[in-house]
């Protein structure tokens, strides 16, 4: 509890209550004697990220490694920037390693990592390569679950493990599950959700667009611009590309 309420406080704003509950389930299940097993559900802007955060500073503050594992570089890159202001608060550096980490760089983080120095990573797939070890992992937290195996969760989560028991898991996804698809899909995992925006989050419009709709996409895009907001669109991958 004392744990919780420091990695929360080092957060450059408060927590909603749904964030504070996930929060707690989660380092409950930190604490804990079995690994942990756990589903964070949560819609685009509700502070999943923030809830994570305090999951890797908790087990970075006693003495182990946690590591976010996210699906492009891009991304690495954006939460290791946000992770190492709040981290800075509270004595820990963020390390990151994706496939554009190289050389000499690459070099002292990979030594870091075996070390045990890198308290809290963040990274793409380069993270589950042959040469990447880590001295004692105890948290495991994969962003936008969907987009990696159970073998390659499987295979960061045999990275330095502890001595008696595998790393804690945390899976977050976007994705709107019904508790009850949630637990046939993720049986083995328990299940928090974040249910409420922070104040003054706006809620976020998801469409589902066809081909022959890409002129409306256009007038809406056209229409969020000028609004001064912002949208996303998320296409299926074209081609392979090994690019982490």
């Amino acid at each position: 509890e004392h744990t919780q309420r420091r990695v929360e406080a080092s957060l450059p704003f408060q927590m909603t209550a749904a964030q504070h509950r996930c929060t707690s389930q989660i380092i409950a299940d930190l604490c804990a004697e079995r690994s942990m097993h756990r589903l964070l559900q949560g819609d685009v802007g509700c502070g999943k990220t923030a809830v994570a955060a305090c999951a890797m500073f908790a087990v970075a503050l006693h003495g182990e490694q946690a590591v976010l594992l996210v699906p492009s570089a891009l991304v690495a890159e954006q939460h290791a920037r946000t992770l190492g202001v709040w981290a800075a608060v509270l004595g820990l550096d963020v390390v990151a390693l994706t496939a554009a980490t190289k050389g000499a760089r690459r070099r002292d983080v990979l030594a870091r990592l075996e070390s045990g120095e890198g308290g809290v990573v963040v990274g793409t797939q380069a993270l589950l390569q042959p040469q990447v070890c880590f001295k004692r992992l105890g948290l495991v937290v994969v962003d936008e679950q969907h987009r990696f195996g159970v073998a390659q969760r499987a295979l960061l989560g045999s990275k330095g493990r502890r001595q008696h028991a595998q790393p804690d898991l945390l899976v977050m996804t976007a994705t709107p599950i019904p508790r009850s698809l949630a637990l046939s899909l993720y049986g083995d995992l328990d299940v928090s959700c974040i249910d409420e925006l922070p104040p003054g989050r706006a809620p976020v419009s998801t469409r589902w667009l066809q081909h022959g709709d890409l002129g409306e996409l256009d007038d809406e895009l056209r229409r969020v611009a000028v609004a001064g907001e912002r949208a996303f669109v998320v296409v299926p991958r074209i081609d392979d590309s090994e690019a982490g």
